[in-house]
């Protein structure tokens, strides 16, 4: 069977005080973040924490590369944002996660489109 030449995924949830991955790029498809919405459904302040992960070869060791989209950002009770302007592209292997200083309050919403490679 062939594969799809686009998939478009909705990934959404809620954020906790572990870090947890919201997303992965599959093997053969660059995922494209289309959009990416986190809010704040609390009564008070919550921080939140979105990172980039690569692992990378280097030397014959394989580590993960983190980059930092914001980090601890104060979001306001009952407000929400765009996490990522414009498109992100997610190469094979990529992926996303999210931390936030508590385990109800915030919530997002991450349309992707893979594409067949």
């Amino acid at each position: 069977m062939a594969l799809a030449l686009n998939v478009y995924k909705t990934k959404v949830g809620i954020a906790s005080t572990a870090s947890s991955q919201i997303y992965k790029a599959p093997v053969g498809y660059t995922g494209v973040v289309l959009c990416a919405n986190v809010a704040n459904v609390g009564d008070f302040t919550q921080t939140i924490s979105l990172t980039h992960n690569r692992a990378v070869r280097s030397s014959g060791t394989i580590s993960t590369v983190v980059t930092e989209f914001f980090e601890e950002f104060p979001l306001e009770a009952h407000d929400a944002f765009d996490a990522v302007s414009g498109k992100l592209f997610l190469e094979p292997g990529d992926f996303i996660k999210i931390q936030a200083s508590n385990n109800t309050d915030i919530k997002y919403i991450f349309s992707i489109l893979e594409t067949l490679n």
